[in-house]
């Protein structure tokens, strides 16, 4: 009898426990929502979280609060993310960088695609060769000779070693023979300061946050890396056009730590892809050279294994390693 009150009494606990949480996930969310990013404020993955925030803030009637948790080529952010309460209260703007992540560093505190839970993709992000007015060249063929006739004089920015744009620079350099200091940088919002200022002369970096300086002219674009040209440039050509096979975007979209109940995975996921249907949301990506990504939890896996292995091929043919 004493064995069997026991194991009734366990299973009337865990009864009472999922009924708890399932109650949780109904309800959620009751208080502020952290959506942590691993740049500083100013960058794409800072425009993109804002975006969505307030969004997801509107629909879920609780304030969805991006914190930036800069460094370490957002491997800081994820960690905290990793070892949050996976209770929804606390989640990542994942990126692309997360899935290159792996291939770079040898040693991480966490596995990205085993810790964090997807949640919804976001965003794709086109990438644009970016130079600083005072360079002579106006087109990639002109760039291209520049560059072969001052080797290692141009300082090429990124948001770090391993970064996307660091990936860029690198299948560039390899696919046109020129020689270019890497500078990396801690986002994109501190690489542009600089790069407007001149004290480094190129990026391939999001376009997003560079949208605004190419169309006042302080910055001047030379091509778009994705295959087709962008909706934000239309002149502007692609480097397919002069480098066939050369194409590159990244991506976004939330994660949250792994055991975080499918019923909030699923609410913020309806809440997103909702968000990603607005045609103010449609038309403000398209004026930052974003193209949005609705899709189920299970899409964005599948996105985040493929790319994950995709880019360790780069990674491992370019021969990057974090210092």
């Amino acid at each position: 009898m004493k064995r069997r009150q026991f194991l009734q009494l366990c299973a009337a606990a865990m009864s009472a426990t999922a009924a708890s949480r399932l109650a949780r996930a109904e309800t959620y969310p009751t208080r502020p929502v952290r959506l942590l990013v691993g740049f500083p404020a100013g960058g794409l993955s800072d425009i993109t979280a804002r975006l969505i925030a307030q969004r997801l803030s509107d629909q879920l009637g609780q304030p969805f609060i991006v914190e930036n948790r800069p460094g370490a080529v957002t491997n800081i952010a994820t960690e905290e993310v990793v070892h949050a309460l996976p209770d929804g209260y606390t989640l990542l703007l994942a990126t692309s960088l997360n899935a290159i992540n792996a291939a770079v560093y040898d040693k991480l505190n966490f596995n990205f695609m085993h810790d964090i839970a997807p949640v919804a993709s976001l965003v794709e992000a086109a990438f644009v060769l970016e130079v600083n007015p005072s360079l002579p060249a106006r087109t990639v063929p002109e760039f291209i000779a520049y560059a072969k006739a001052n080797p290692g004089m141009l300082k090429m920015a990124s948001a770090g070693i391993g970064s996307p744009e660091h990936l860029a620079g690198e299948l560039f350099k390899m696919m046109t023979g020129v020689d270019m200091l890497h500078v990396p940088y801690r986002g994109s919002g501190p690489y542009l300061i600089d790069l407007v200022g001149g004290q480094v002369q190129v990026v391939f970096g999001p376009l997003a946050p560079s949208i605004g300086y190419i169309k006042s002219g302080a910055l001047r674009a030379l091509a778009v890396t994705t295959v087709t040209r962008s909706a934000a440039l239309p002149d502007v050509p692609t480097l397919g056009d002069f480098l066939p096979s050369f194409a590159l975007s990244g991506w976004q979209g939330l994660g949250a730590p792994k055991n975080t109940p499918p019923n909030i995975v699923d609410k913020l996921n309806k809440a997103v892809n909702a968000a990603l249907a607005e045609p103010s949301m449609k038309a403000r990506c398209d004026e930052l050279g974003l193209t949005v990504l609705p899709g189920s939890p299970a899409d964005f896996g599948k996105l985040i294994a493929q790319d994950t292995e995709k880019l360790a091929r780069v990674v491992k043919f370019a021969g990057i390693k974090a210092d």
